[in-house]
């Protein structure tokens, strides 16, 4: 499957990224040949082949949620490196 020039660029607007012609040019190339690469998935006898998430049976780890007692805010506040009254101050990463 050969991606076209115009396929890429909207997807670089999806992902808001900015991508020149010689950009778009290098991955309308590197993108089709994943495409063509996953493609061969589709040759794939799954016919009788139940869906899974996984391959093999799969136990959680996790442990069971329980209600505790939350920590003291002074000990939270403790480690944040820049604060403003009862909250962490950070950088702001939208203008």
């Amino acid at each position: 499957m050969r991606l076209t020039d115009e396929e890429v660029r909207h997807v670089a607007a999806l992902a808001r990224v900015a991508m020149t012609d010689d950009e778009v040019e290098l991955m309308r190339s590197q993108l089709s040949n994943i495409l063509e690469h996953v493609s061969v998935l589709n040759e794939v006898n799954t016919e009788g082949v139940e869906p899974t998430g996984h391959s093999v049976d799969v136990t959680s780890v996790m442990r069971d949620d329980e209600v505790a007692e939350s920590a003291r805010l002074e000990d939270v506040l403790a480690n944040a490196p820049s604060r403003h009254d009862e909250f962490i101050r950070v950088k702001a990463v939208l203008e």
